[in-house]
């Protein structure tokens, strides 16, 4: 048997003509002529090597053992292209799918809230998040490795087309027993007297603290102990070892347990706003697309409030 001449369309007439019973009901079943039904039926029986129907003692067609055979193939076949069919119209209109969202470090505070609350509503599109810091994020995002992205401030490389998801307000932490605790407001060179604890290089809080001692200290120094983590950030300000510009969201439950308080100063805090990144170049799929367009009528919801 030659499976692989073997066409759809003989597969249709050879049902048609087992279920009809006869070459003009099977003609009629799929709109062709009776000799184009013959010679579907005949150039599969030509493949298969064997007869596959024959005239039963009334007149009518009955499919043969082979025939059945084949007709039991063709109805799998059917059901596999249906449901193949609704796959892809669950995929064209972004009802299932796989979206990979690259958020920052500062923003694991609410990602996984965030996902949670997309996998809800959208159960069938499987989101995988990947955190990290800005500059391995935007390496994954001009690397084709991430749909979309969280951040808090968009690049120039690669062209984005940034959307604003909600506030992301920086502020001054120190311990509550730190000298400047009560102070109101903190004075610029009493700020720039302390020591920061900061992140890494390629952290936008990094680059954000670095711009607004600059600009207060009017060049002057300032002293910085880099730190890899907020979480060690956070612990190193409680201990007393420095203070720190953070992101508001990253310190919610120090500052509601009195562990950490927020310094008054001119300027703070600092109000940016958190984006949602795809890149400029790239189309969207529609599963994608729903993500972005439910992320964003959220308004900022999933974002932790004090």
């Amino acid at each position: 048997m030659k499976l692989e001449g073997i066409s759809l369309r003989q597969l249709r007439c050879l049902r048609a003509v087992a279920d009809s019973g006869s070459l003009t009901g099977a003609a009629s079943l799929l709109g062709l002529t009776v000799p184009a039904i013959h010679s579907q039926l005949r150039g599969l029986e030509d493949l298969a090597g064997c007869a596959l129907m024959v005239r039963a003692d009334h007149g009518a067609f009955r499919p043969t053992a082979e025939g059945v055979a084949l007709l039991l193939a063709e109805s799998q076949i059917a059901t596999a292209l249906a449901r193949a069919g609704r796959e892809i119209g669950a995929l064209q209109q972004g009802h299932v799918g796989n979206v990979v969202l690259g958020v920052v470090s500062t923003g694991k505070y609410f990602a996984p809230g965030l996902v949670a609350r997309l996998l809800r509503l959208l159960p069938q599109i499987e989101v995988t998040l990947r955190i990290g810091n800005r500059d391995a994020v935007l390496a994954a995002l001009a690397g084709d490795d991430l749909d979309l992205a969280i951040m808090g401030r968009p690049p120039r490389e690669p062209a984005v087309i940034a959307d604003p998801i909600g506030p992301h307000p920086h502020i001054i932490i120190a311990a509550p027993d730190h000298p400047l605790a009560k102070a109101d407001p903190v004075m610029p060179g009493d700020l720039l007297a302390q020591t920061f604890l900061s992140r890494e290089e390629g952290s936008g809080t990094r680059i954000l603290m670095t711009r607004f001692l600059d600009r207060i200290g009017e060049g002057a120094t300032w002293r910085a102990v880099e730190m890899g983590t907020n979480e060690t950030i956070k612990q190193a300000v409680i201990a007393g070892l420095g203070i720190a510009l953070i992101s508001q969201h990253t310190v919610t439950e120090e500052l509601r347990s009195g562990r950490l308080i927020a310094l008054r100063g001119i300027g703070l805090p600092i109000q940016r706003s958190w984006y949602l990144l795809r890149r400029a170049d790239r189309q969207m799929s529609p599963a994608t697309a729903r993500i972005r367009d439910e992320t964003l009528a959220m308004r900022g919801a999933f974002l932790p409030q004090l």
